[in-house]
């Protein structure tokens, strides 16, 4: 199965972001190829959830799931301490106060 390079995802989000109207800005810039991407929702009262992409080992089937969540600054440090382990994640904002991210529709959710 053909795979997206990082880079393509990441546009394509970005512009389904736009569409919708909900703010996000590239945080960090990873590998343009297979570069990991990882989402951090703000919801603009200094709380915030980043998410990552994961396996479902049972299905194969490829879902977003919360790594971090809480306050803005907690998340911010665990998005940081991935960074350090990875860096050629990619890191993207998205700030909407209805806290919507987009990541559960179809092409995005898969």
């Amino acid at each position: 199965m053909t795979r997206l390079t990082a880079k393509f995802w990441v546009q394509a989000y970005m512009a389904r972001l736009e569409f919708s109207g909900i703010p996000a800005y590239v945080i960090s810039h990873g590998d343009d190829t297979a570069g990991a991407v990882l989402i951090k929702l703000a919801t603009l009262d200094g709380q915030a959830q980043a998410f990552q992409r994961s396996f479902d080992l049972m299905s194969g089937a490829r879902k977003w799931v919360v790594l971090s969540e809480g306050a803005e600054a907690d998340v911010d440090a665990a998005l940081r301490r991935q960074q350090e382990f990875d860096p050629d994640i990619w890191v993207i904002e998205v700030e909407d106060r209805q806290g919507r991210h987009l990541l559960d529709e179809p092409g995005l959710s898969d």
